[in-house]
């Protein structure tokens, strides 16, 4: 069973996975957000939106018992440019991280309802959220490198911004 001090560890993972992806779109060219570099998959403001939304509203959902389901396209038609998509990863982030930061280990316990009908416990939605964030940043960095965009070394932590470097290197 997961707790809080497992929990901490794998948040703070995502952490610092979460200084990479928020300058892989960084990396994006502002012109290319609505491309579709692989014409079958989202684009990558869609993508960002799935990756963002999903930990967003599945982490909130933990401590409330229930996770409310998001309207990918509206959230889509609200960003218009590349600090509106930052903006909404960097929103996104900091609401997670608050509600990550309450969850009990009762929590990691209970059953979550999802919109969707079903239920899963506390401590299976944070291993949603760890597969959903590495999976679509792998999309995001062949995106950006696709579009013609660096991407950094995927375990370039220590170049995050210091609120996402390892802690031993954030504190130094």
């Amino acid at each position: 069973m997961m707790t809080q001090q497992t929990l901490a560890m794998i948040w703070d993972h995502l952490r610092q996975m979460n200084g990479i992806t928020l300058r892989l779109i960084e990396n994006l060219p502002a012109d290319q957000l609505d491309a579709r570099p692989i014409p079958t998959m989202r684009s990558p403001k869609e993508l960002v939106v799935h990756l963002y939304a999903n930990l967003h509203y599945t982490a909130e959902g933990i401590p409330a018992g229930a996770f409310k389901e998001w309207d990918e396209k509206a959230l889509c038609e609200s960003i218009r440019t590349k600090a509106d998509l930052v903006r909404f990863a960097t929103e996104s982030w900091n609401a997670a991280n608050r509600a990550i930061g309450q969850v009990t280990d009762a929590q990691l316990a209970a059953m979550v309802a999802t919109p969707w009908g079903t239920s899963m416990p506390g401590h299976f939605c944070v291993q949603v959220i760890r597969d959903e964030a590495t999976h679509h940043r792998g999309q995001l960095f062949t995106f950006v490198r696709a579009l013609g965009g660096d991407v950094p070394m995927m375990w370039d932590f220590e170049h995050n911004a210091p609120e996402f470097q390892p802690k031993a290197h954030a504190t130094a």
